[in-house]
């Protein structure tokens, strides 16, 4: 598995306490000052650096930092000049170092792609785009408590600043990890983009970000190919991609979503893009399903976190078959667009919040109109969510999940409740007392940290695209090791998520007008029938098709469920929600598909030292 690694020396003895510890695999970037830094599997274009070159300032960028080079140059300028902050705005998506004296600055992407953990250890830090990589080399355990937050709460952030591994802490998205000599740790913002955009002012600046972002893309691979769902999200990137040169446009489909209007609009697309080829392939055809592959445990990739496509891996691996046999060397997935280009039903109360009343009561009726609903709960639930604050909802649910009542949430609630701040999901009802201690615990740790002035859809839009980040991060790992495919997801490069959150969510999402920004920015770039689209599709059938067909090996990894062995979770009533689904009856699919992938995870975890870090040789450690 890809990772990036360093050791910063912050107390008076500088590295001289580090020992010889590092990377299996592993090939140093050259950097000064009290620091060494490591990356495993990345080659070439994967490393972008700005040296000092006699000045006080340097930079590394690794993963895909689309910068020229004078714009790298210019980033190591502004360092030089104590604007660290520079290097976050280049094209791509990548974890940064940024040195200016003895003081450095490490992060991410704001959607979470290339996490930053860090564990302190003595008078050293380390840190690590890999949690499992810190935790195998600091002796840390799952934290399970967090585990069972992901799975059975909705409207917290579960990590917060920690990570799936006790003592293993993470830079949240958005947020740098500083350090300098003397001084302890710590995180501050990454400045962004301050001032709010008009959405007419912010198409055309969308426009030119996704179209670097793709074209430059396309300029570093040989060979090129995408998703082609028939949705705008994929199309556009496929539109922005066929338009600089030849590509392989790829729709999945199967006897359900054939029945939907996704081919339909990938057939119709594809036939205005004369330099696209285009290829169906058709899971019937191929006989695959959701959750085959899973029996041999040896044989599933690693990934740093529970990665939902594991129970995709057939299906994943029937559509990228094309892609691998071409040759394709960087495969563009649309993940990430809804996150951006659309908003949550909460933002109504930002807009109501941000002094729009009208607007926001008008928006709360059109709720309630599409999800047949009466307006006067839609618009109860939206006030008693507008005099709570964050605080005081996370506490209350930290004190439902810790106490003695019965825990029985409904597994399908009023659509009303999507405008709350936090509730536990029907899963929740599978906690034992102990696993609702833990899950409370974590519920209490955000409560104490959480600002009162959070707004509710900037707070939700914000967890949406960081799971959507950590989904696609472990998607891309698993594609790496499995069909030798990086998978790129261009949605969620700083520069377009900075421009797309910087219109209010009310003005991205408009009743009757299906992602009016897309539109703004993208006419005249793409197949006019793909911005005339107003629907987009949600296929569960197959998901109900793959329970069913593999029930004994699910039914397997259920009933041994290492939370279950922890006395966490009851298996036996996530076991009857799992044959409820593959019986075809109404079941909360997203939970049995994510316990599958959490105990998939916890069974393949290596967490042995030499399994991620080797000794230097004697030389190299002096």
């Amino acid at each position: 598995m890809r990772f990036t690694a360093g050791v910063f020396g912050h107390g008076p003895d500088g590295l001289l306490e580090a020992g010889s510890w590092r990377p299996q695999d592993g090939e140093e970037v050259a950097v000064e000052g009290p620091l060494r830094m490591w990356t495993v599997g990345h080659a070439g274009l994967d490393i972008r650096t700005g040296p000092a070159l006699g000045g006080s300032a340097e930079v590394v960028c690794v993963g895909s930092c689309l910068a020229a080079s004078k714009e790298l140059s210019e980033a190591r300028d502004a360092a030089e000049r104590g604007q660290w902050e520079h290097t976050a705005r280049l094209a791509g998506s990548f974890v940064a170092l940024v040195r200016h004296g003895t003081t450095v600055w490490v992060f991410g992407d704001r959607a979470g792609v290339h996490p930053v953990y860090w564990v302190a250890d003595g008078e050293l830090v380390w840190w690590s785009t890999s949690a499992t990589a810190l935790a195998a080399l600091h002796g840390r355990t799952p934290d399970c408590g967090r585990l069972l937050a992901a799975l059975t709460v909705r409207g917290v952030d579960h990590l917060g600043s920690g990570s799936l591994f006790s003592g293993v802490h993470r830079v949240p998205p958005g947020s740098a990890l500083v350090l300098s000599p003397g001084r302890p740790p710590r995180t501050v913002p990454v400045p962004g983009r301050r001032e709010a955009l008009a959405l007419a002012d912010a198409a055309p600046m969308l426009r030119e970000a996704l179209t670097t972002a793709v074209t430059r893309r396309a300029a570093s691979a040989a060979s090129l190919s995408s998703d082609l769902s028939g949705g705008l999200d994929s199309s556009t990137l496929a539109a922005l991609a066929a338009a600089r040169g030849s590509l392989l446009g790829i729709t999945y489909t199967d006897r359900h979503m054939a029945e939907s209007d996704d081919p339909v609009y990938a057939a119709r697309v594809a036939a205005e893009l004369p330099h696209l080829t285009h290829r169906v392939v058709h899971g019937a055809t191929q006989q695959v399903r959701h959750f085959d592959q899973l029996n041999d445990l040896e044989a599933l990739p690693i990934t740093d976190s529970p990665s939902l496509s594991l129970g995709l891996l057939s299906l994943k691996a029937a559509q990228l078959a094309p892609a691998v046999a071409a040759g394709s060397r960087l495969h563009l997935t649309g993940r990430g667009g809804d996150d951006v280009l659309d908003a949550v039903a909460p933002m109504l109360i930002d807009q109501y919040l941000a002094g729009h009343r009208g607007a926001a009561a008008g928006r709360a009726w059109a709720f309630a109109r599409s999800r047949r609903t009466s307006p006067h709960r839609v618009l109860a639930r939206a006030a008693r969510t507008c005099a709570e604050p964050y605080p005081r909802a996370l506490a209350g649910l930290a004190a439902l999940l810790g106490g003695t009542s019965t825990l029985a949430p409904p597994r399908h609630r009023p659509p009303s409740d999507l405008l709350t701040w936090c509730f536990p999901l029907a899963s929740a009802a599978w906690l034992t007392p102990a696993g609702r201690m833990a899950t409370a615990a974590v519920v209490a740790e955000q409560a104490a940290v959480a600002a009162s002035s959070e707004r509710p859809g900037r707070l939700h839009e914000r967890i949406s695209l960081e799971r959507m980040g950590e989904e696609h991060a472990t998607y891309d790992q698993i594609s790496r090791q499995l069909w030798t495919l990086p998978i790129h997801a261009p949605f969620m490069d700083n520069a377009v998520v900075d421009v797309c959150h910087a219109v209010p969510g009310w003005q991205r999402s408009v009743p009757g007008d299906y992602k009016p920004l897309a539109r703004a920015a993208f006419t005249g770039l793409v197949p006019a029938v793909l911005l005339q689209r107003r629907t987009k599709t949600h296929h569960v059938g197959g998901v109900h098709d793959g329970l069913r067909d593999n029930l004994p090996m699910l039914q397997r990894i259920i009933a041994g469920s290492r939370l279950a062995e922890a006395g966490l979770i009851d298996s036996g009533q996530a076991v009857a929600e799992l044959q409820s689904g593959a019986r075809g009856e109404p079941a909360f699919l997203y939970a049995v598909h994510l316990l599958v992938v959490i105990e998939l995870w916890l069974s393949t975890l290596r967490l042995g030292r030499e399994q991620w870090w080797e000794l230097a040789p004697v030389k190299e450690a002096a």
